[in-house]
């Protein structure tokens, strides 16, 4: 019998030092963590039953935040999303709360908001308290 594989944080983003900031972040905290440069990366990668958490760009050349978003339920990948984005404003931040995002963070993003957040996209991860 083998374990269960360890819940992951991915980040899907284009900006790679913003990507790479973030991999780093998470990876001194202790987290498992995964980067990907586009929605379209990501989607060739995820498998249905992936436990972990998404850390989202909402605006990517390819596919946006919101697409991806969309076409993980199509998919029957049920992963939490947190946007991540220097483009927030009231309109986006509803969209993505109506397509089931957990939270709607701003670049750059404050590491208190940012593990509050993974404490409630990864309920049975034990870290989250930064």
């Amino acid at each position: 019998m083998t374990a269960a594989p360890e819940p992951t944080v991915f980040v899907v983003e284009d900006d790679a030092a913003v990507r790479e900031s973030l991999l780093l972040l998470l990876k001194l905290k202790g987290y498992v963590a995964l980067g990907f440069d586009s929605a379209e990366s990501f989607l060739a990668a995820a498998r249905p039953g992936e436990s972990g958490c998404l850390l989202l760009d909402l605006r990517m050349p390819g596919k946006s935040g919101l697409e991806l978003q969309a076409s993980l339920a199509e998919r029957g990948i049920a992963l939490p999303v947190i946007i991540v984005t220097a483009y927030g404003d009231v309109s986006a931040a509803r969209n993505a709360f109506m397509a089931g995002a957990l939270d709607f963070l701003e670049k750059p993003v404050d590491e208190t908001a940012l593990f509050a957040a993974l404490a409630i996209g990864l309920p049975f991860y034990g870290r989250g308290q930064g």
